[in-house]
């Protein structure tokens, strides 16, 4: 599954190093090959050649042991990873990856690194929740890093609480999947996605929307375009520029959006409803502006169509995921949606939690089915719910539905 793949492994001091060994093995064993840097405090809990042993190759400590005087080992590390993977990650490598410092051989090496960069944290569930930890975290989110969500247990520390580093299997299983992504798995598939929130207007002047960017829909249509679908973005208005390869579908209201998604819905195979669409609309739009006459105005509004239940009565063939946007009772909520609108998937994600707001550009959501939850994506770049969206729906659809 690996067969060809570099891992460059970082290893940092904590208990859970153990489990950085049998990590190594399963990521051999899959046909990658493993190049372990340990640091300094890491080899007071396990042997460099523990490592050594299973990865078969040396393994890197000190930034000045050069055993290869043609090459300078951490920039040649850093040049030959596929990916690169810190596990167990403590606070410590956190905050100086984060900061952009290189003092050791895994933080050097990491500066050096173009390959893409995983982190897997392993440390007390206080110091997970530090506000400096977890600022460092979305710091590095934002650039990109991802993350491999820590378990929850009994810690090492006798603590209980979120902190213990995930089972190697699920490592293993998170970057397995990482590269099979890279193959097509949506070619032939036509993907309607809907973004943004629509504009409703008052006046020629006035309006009222939502607070959504748009970012969640943009990275999804981004992302289906490069596991090989033919994407149409119908977006209300963002500040974003549509992804390469899209066929771009601009509108306004939520009575345009309407328009331009079901005069398509026939020709498309997966549809992907995450724009925020206004509830509601002013009952009639002013054709001059509005002047200010009293300390009070009251303005009509009446309901707007419902895209997504037309969408659930309509389709046919089609695969349709929702969004829900939530405050409270997500669990809830979220189902109640799928089935009230017959949706195959409901995204849910609680605005209000840290990392999941509509302009940031990371998400923290729940995807159910009419079984309940199917998965539960921890706090990762919006970009890499979106692959992970698809990958489950790539593997919903029916081999005979796409395009012949």
């Amino acid at each position: 599954m690996l067969q060809g793949k570099t891992i460059v492994l970082g290893v940092c001091g904590g208990i859970a190093a153990y489990k950085a060994a049998t990590l190594t093995s399963k990521l051999t064993q899959a046909g990658a090959t493993v190049r372990v840097i340990m640091t300094e405090s890491a080899v007071q809990f396990v042997a460099p050649l523990t490592f050594q042993t299973l990865s078969r190759h040396h393994v890197f400590v000190d930034t000045f042991d050069e055993k290869d005087a043609s090459v300078v080992s951490h920039i040649n590390l850093a040049d030959s990873a596929d990916l690169m993977l810190i596990a167990p990650a403590t606070a410590n490598i956190i905050g100086k990856l984060a900061l952009g410092l290189g003092d050791d051989m895994l933080s050097t090496t990491l500066l050096a690194a173009t390959a893409p960069i995983w982190v897997a944290p392993a440390m007390n569930v206080h110091m997970y929740a530090n506000p400096a930890v977890m600022h460092n975290m979305q710091t590095l989110l934002n650039r990109g890093v991802r993350f491999i969500e820590p378990g929850e247990g009994q810690l090492a520390c006798g603590y209980v609480g979120k902190g213990r580093l995930a089972e190697p299997e699920e490592i293993v299983a998170a970057i397995v999947r990482h590269f099979t992504a890279e193959v097509p798995r949506l070619e032939g598939r036509r993907v309607l996605v809907t973004a943004g929130g629509t504009v409703e207007r008052i006046d020629p002047v006035r309006y009222i929307t939502n607070d959504s960017s748009g970012k969640m829909g943009y990275a999804i249509a981004a992302e289906a375009v490069r596991m090989g679908a033919k994407v149409t973005l119908v977006s209300g208005p963002t500040a974003l520029s549509a992804p390469e390869g899209v066929e771009l579908i601009p509108v306004q209201s939520a009575l345009d959006m309407r328009e331009a998604v079901l005069s398509r819905l026939d020709t498309h195979d997966l549809i992907i409803k995450a724009a925020a669409v206004a509830d509601y609309r002013p009952a009639s739009i002013a054709k001059q502006k509005i002047k200010k006459k009293s300390d009070a105005m009251t303005l009509e509004l009446v309901k707007n169509p419902d895209i997504l239940q037309e969408i659930g009565t309509l389709k046919t063939h089609q695969f349709v995921i929702g969004f829900a946007a939530e405050t409270e009772r997500l669990d809830e909520h979220a189902m109640d949606k799928l089935k009230r609108k017959n949706c195959d998937f409901v995204v849910g994600n609680d605005v209000s939690q840290a990392g999941a707001g509509f302009s940031g550009d990371t998400n923290v959501v729940r995807i159910y089915d009419s079984n309940g939850l199917v998965e539960a994506l921890p706090i990762q770049s919006k970009n890499d719910v979106a692959r992970r969206l698809l990958e489950l729906a790539a593997d919903r659809l029916h081999p005979d539905e796409g395009e012949s």
